[in-house]
């Protein structure tokens, strides 16, 4: 086991689904996989492996922000070999032509976090997804028929600011969505040689004002799941 996560060698798959809410996690687990055992509670961050379609697929809680994402995914990934990780969460829309429920397939994550600048001594490095990933996300989603954005996303370490126009500039360089992890996810997978993808769905609406109820984000996003288990690896 390591410091956040009571699995021992072997229960967590080669693919990893990393929801940031946990009870996310547990719905999915429960929904869409068979076989499933609960292999971590520490902190009420669930983390459950099964099967879909014959595959060993893992979904763990991340948690909300830049530093609760980066200790899931240091762990999974230097304490249990983990070699792909997707990230199914949501995301706020800052384009007024991305409407709720829309899938995203994120090709970058620029961030406002300092995370990056400590470690590239104050330099900025652009953290993107795994070509692979990306592209047969593209392909499934397609196949599927769901329809998908594909571009890049704002990882923001503050979810309440006092500036109305922050957004402005995203918007103008044609960022689709504001989210808090994408950018460390990227990040950490270039690091370490691991394939990472983010899949997000539009729960609100920044610039028209739409938002989607705690319940909805929890149960009803599903589109991104099934992108992601159909192109989760082999174990």
């Amino acid at each position: 086991m390591s410091a956040h996560i009571s699995a021992k060698k072997g229960e967590i798959a080669e693919t990893v689904l990393l929801p940031g809410d946990p009870l996310r996690a547990k719905f999915m687990a429960e929904d869409m996989l068979n076989d499933v055992i609960c292999y971590n509670e520490i902190r009420g961050m669930f983390g459950y492996t099964g099967k879909y379609n014959g595959k060993k697929v893992s979904i763990q809680g991340g948690g909300m922000g830049i530093p609760s994402n980066t200790i899931y995914i240091h762990e999974l990934i230097q304490e249990y070999d983990v070699k792909n990780i997707i990230r199914i969460g949501t995301c706020g829309s800052i384009q007024p032509d991305i409407q709720l429920g829309e899938v995203i397939l994120v090709i970058s994550g620029s961030s406002d976090s300092n995370t990056n600048r400590i470690d590239f001594n104050g330099l900025d490095f652009a953290p993107s997804a795994d070509f692979a990933l990306l592209r047969n996300a593209a392909e499934k989603a397609e196949e599927l028929g769901i329809k998908t954005r594909v571009g890049g996303i704002f990882s923001t370490d503050t979810f309440y600011n006092s500036d109305p126009e922050r957004w402005k500039i995203w918007t103008n360089h044609n960022v689709l969505g504001v989210e808090m992890e994408t950018s460390a996810l990227y990040t950490l997978g270039a690091r370490f040689n691991v394939a990472t993808l983010s899949i997000l769905t539009v729960s609100d609406s920044i610039v028209n004002k739409e938002y989607s109820s705690a319940e909805t984000r929890e149960n009803s996003f599903t589109d991104m799941v099934k992108i992601a288990l159909e192109i989760a690896p082999e174990s």
